[in-house]
């Protein structure tokens, strides 16, 4: 049985056959489904998703590229709070930095990440971390943190690997390990231990080889597995168990 760790089916790439998808899915292997909302407008279609579906669990957060959306952080976030204390939620994200990208400036970013961290332990919920281009102020910023973490689809280097994992974080590897180049992504996945190991397919994004630049959905994680059990030395039927376990007791499943 696998886990998706991270996944976002309520993304309009989906809109044709969504239900079609998630169907064959559960009937084939999938177990569970982590949805991430990104932003305030898809909270509904996240905990509507998670309602029609046993295996499907919510996270919302405000993803970094869409603070800009909003005129008042404190408006924001006091609907974020509010929606996950009324609802189903087991993790609060995807939240975090992109410096990557410039829909939302650095001076907006980092109050959000901050605040939202704030939340994640408030409510005693683990933070679905992005961290793009953006390593060193996100690093400081979960120094500070006092709750559990998930770097979902790991860029970090395995030494920080090290770190975040000493601190007792979750690490998660989605489609770029299996990419050619991806060298520094493979030694990261060497460096987490078991306990501390989850997969994702961020779905529809972020395909893994040999489906790479098509849609994306939950069944291709099995090439993720099979990536992470070669550089690891082990099989992809104790990969799958194991991050299956991790995210059952991260998320208090079952």
């Amino acid at each position: 049985m696998i886990f998706d760790t991270h996944a976002h089916y309520d993304d309009k790439k989906f809109d044709q056959d969504r239900y079609e998808i998630l169907d064959s899915l559960f009937s084939s292997g999938v177990s569970g489904i982590l949805n991430c909302a990104t932003a305030i407008e898809n909270f509904k279609d996240t905990l509507d998703l998670s309602d029609k579906y046993e295996k499907v669990y919510a996270a919302l957060g405000i993803h970094p590229s869409d603070c800009y959306r909003y005129k008042s952080m404190e408006d924001a976030l006091n609907v974020l709070y509010d929606t996950i204390r009324d609802n189903d939620v087991r993790a609060l994200g995807e939240i975090g930095l992109d410096y990557h990208y410039d829909f939302s400036p650095k001076e907006s970013q980092l109050p959000y990440f901050a605040a939202q961290l704030e939340v994640a332990e408030k409510l005693g919920l683990p933070a679905i971390i992005h961290d793009r281009e953006a390593h060193g102020d996100v690093f400081e910023h979960l120094r500070k943190f006092k709750g559990v973490a998930v770097i979902h689809s790991c860029s970090e280097s395995a030494e920080t690997v090290r770190q975040l994992c000493s601190k007792g974080h979750y690490i998660s590897f989605s489609g770029s390990v299996t990419f050619k180049n991806a060298h520094s992504v493979r030694e990261a996945a060497k460096a987490v231990p078991d306990e501390l190991l989850l997969v994702e397919t961020d779905s529809p994004y972020m395909a893994p080889v040999p489906v790479r630049g098509e849609r994306n959905d939950s069944g291709n994680i099995r090439y993720i597995i099979s990536v992470l059990a070669e550089v690891r030395g082990g099989t992809a039927e104790n990969i799958g168990r194991i991050t299956e376990e991790n995210a059952k007791r991260l998320f208090k499943i079952g």
